[in-house]
């Protein structure tokens, strides 16, 4: 006869062990870090008060940049279409470099699991997000909650392009806060405020739970049609509006490189003038100013969940951008206005005011997340953690940070030089960007550079090589 080998467990043994396996559960829970991930779109580096850069009002992501550590070259990678937001959302989202991103199909990503919101759900963390998606796969199908996933940017209008030619134009014409024109009106709620409605709600709930939570909180702003209610507007009369030190009435070689047909490019009249660009400006102004209100209130009731403590807050954008910068309008150039962007990580054990100039890529964020959340497989994963250099473990982990834009621009920046090519029209263009931050003295034609322009070129098309560009440079 068979013996068994089934051990005899009294009643009392067995709530023991499920008290033992509780409270290991609730410890755990209590050690794992809650992050909060809150994304804008289409916000430049300098657009953050605390930077000193531009003239601008941000008191709540300032107290970010004063709680926590910034990352003053933050980079995106590139794009392979126009609509640069959908290359930079594809790259955070699955951690692959740039040409490995576009090769990668969206939906297979996300059902072998290896999507960044997946990835944290796998460790345990219960996922959120609300807001703009622009991925190739649902985000229903990659977190436990999503809510009014917007798949792209708010609806323009014809009234919105081409604007403003002149003070009378603009009294005639298009207004930001007018609700009529839709946009980030549409629905009754600016989406802004739909972003930060729906994450109070949401750590309501989940100051009641124990499970660690990932919140992925992406704003339109500071996207085109840039609206914002009227007194947001009126924080910002034009003679409080500084032009760009770079201005150009038109960039030389804008045809070349992304061309005056590109719907980015068509928001403002040919030539740029003053006046365009400052409305436009103000209007892009007044929309991050709104937008850091909403911020405010979601840091509030992080606050007030009772798990701030425990909490990593990762801000950044998904590119930059122009509004008149260089004669140029979008973000589908390589200059530093619309390639760098601001980021900023508080939490635990995170310095506060400390500021980190190694170079970084903001999709760094996905694999500093999963650093966090002690994620160990990360196959597939191309992008780094942080936490490495901010504990001063490391100085870095780019010698080198590339751009791209479909075949028509390449950049790369090293030890304060920039290199950009325009490989079909066969320019180049070398800064010096310590000399030269704004990038306006080219020093591509000048042989004293001669040298550096042909080590950067060798850097360059070893990156090329190494990231798997698709096209012929």
């Amino acid at each position: 006869m068979k013996m068994s080998n089934r051990r005899n467990t009294s009643p009392l043994r067995m709530v023991c062990l499920l008290c033992g396996l509780w409270s290991a559960a609730i410890a755990w829970a209590e050690t794992k870090p809650n992050i909060v991930f809150i994304f804008a779109d289409d916000m430049s580096y300098e657009t953050i008060g605390a930077y000193g850069m531009l003239d601008i009002d941000t008191p709540n992501l300032d107290s970010l940049v004063e709680r926590g550590v910034t990352f003053t070259h933050a980079y995106n990678m590139g794009a392979w279409n126009g609509a640069v937001c959908v290359a930079s959302r594809a790259m955070l989202n699955t951690g692959r470099f740039v040409w490995n991103a576009k090769a990668a199909d969206m939906n297979e990503e996300a059902a072998n699991g290896r999507m960044w919101s997946q990835r944290m759900k796998q460790a345990g963390y219960q996922t959120y997000m609300t807001g703009k998606w622009h991925v190739s796969t649902p985000a229903e199908r990659v977190f436990d909650i999503a809510l009014d996933v917007r798949k792209g940017m708010p609806n323009q209008t014809p009234q919105g392009y081409n604007r403003p030619k002149d003070a009378e134009a603009y009294s005639n014409g298009w207004k930001p806060w007018e609700t009529k024109y839709g946009g980030y009106w549409k629905g009754g709620t600016h989406w802004s405020e739909v972003v930060a409605n729906h994450s109070l709600d949401y750590l309501a709930q989940a100051a009641e739970e124990d499970k660690p939570f990932f919140m992925y909180l992406a704003f339109s702003a500071a996207h085109d049609p840039r609206q914002s209610p009227k007194e947001y507007v009126d924080r910002y009369p034009l003679e409080r509006i500084q032009m760009p030190e770079n201005f150009l009435p038109e960039y030389p070689y804008a045809q070349a490189i992304c061309g005056k047909k590109l719907r980015d490019e068509k928001l403002m009249p040919y030539p740029r003038t003053e006046y365009a660009v400052k409305v436009n400006r103000q209007e892009y102004y007044a929309l991050i100013t709104h937008m850091d209100d909403q911020i405010g209130k979601i840091l509030q009731a992080l606050e007030e969940t009772g798990k701030a403590d425990n909490t990593y807050i990762i801000f950044t954008a998904d590119h930059g951008l122009a509004v008149g910068h260089h004669g140029l309008v979008g973000k589908q150039n390589m200059y530093d206005d619309s390639v760098r962007v601001p980021f900023m990580i508080v939490g635990p054990g995170i310095k506060p005011g400390e500021q980190i100039d190694a170079p970084i890529y903001l999709q760094d964020a996905m694999a500093t997340a999963l650093d966090l959340a002690e994620v160990e497989e990360t196959e597939g994963v191309d992008f780094k953690s942080l936490m490495p250099i901010i504990r001063g473990e490391s100085k870095g982990h780019y010698d080198a940070v590339y751009g791209a834009y479909l075949n028509k621009q390449r950049m790369i920046t090293k030890n304060g030089w920039k290199l950009i090519y325009y490989p079909t029209i066969q320019v180049e263009r070398l800064f010096n960007l310590n000399a030269d931050p704004q990038e306006m003295n080219d020093l591509a034609a000048n042989p004293e550079y001669a040298n550096k322009l042909k080590e950067l070129r060798k850097v360059l098309e070893k990156k090329n090589v190494e990231l798997g560009d698709p096209y012929d440079i």
